[in-house]
């Protein structure tokens, strides 16, 4: 795999959940997320497939659960993050989509960030850990304003060790 990547958006005081589900409705992250995801690999927790109540077409899901017992017809299921990053060698760039656990866990696996800067603070549940900028290099930067008028920006980054 060249790439492992980490996709999500995240508010202002680094909130990306509450009660399962995103705190804001921001339908051009959702069209750029299934633009960068489609064809590949996504990898999540269970709980996170269970928000989502469904499998996202043209993807490969992989769910990380710790019930040995767990199965979902069409998806693949791992007991850890490193073997759902071995199912997933052959793809060429594999999203970790979620949820606050993986992220975590996965920041010490990925090459690459995606991440949607919502400017706004609410109150959630999920946070997404701070990321040490002295690994990651920003690598662009698109700043937009939704149908509603929320402000939110696009950003890229690589790791730099």
């Amino acid at each position: 795999m060249k790439n492992l990547s980490l996709i999500v958006a995240v508010a202002a005081n680094q909130v990306i959940g509450i009660n399962n589900t995103l705190p804001w409705h921001l339908p051009e992250d959702l069209k750029n997320f299934r633009a960068l995801t489609t064809g590949h690999h996504i990898i999540m927790g269970r709980k996170t497939y269970e928000s989502l109540g469904r499998l996202l077409p043209g993807r490969t899901t992989v769910i990380v659960t710790r019930n040995k017992d767990y199965q979902l017809e069409g998806a693949l299921i791992a007991h850890s993050l490193e073997a759902a990053i071995t199912m997933c060698e052959s793809d060429t760039e594999a999203f970790i989509i979620g949820g606050a656990e993986l992220y975590r866990d996965g920041l010490k696996h990925a090459n690459k960030l995606y991440i949607t800067e919502v400017e706004i603070e609410v109150n959630g549940d999920a946070f997404f850990p701070t990321i040490d900028l002295h690994q990651w290099q920003q690598t662009s930067r698109e700043a937009h304003t939704s149908a509603q008028g929320l402000l939110f920006s696009y950003v890229t980054y690589t790791k730099l060790i």
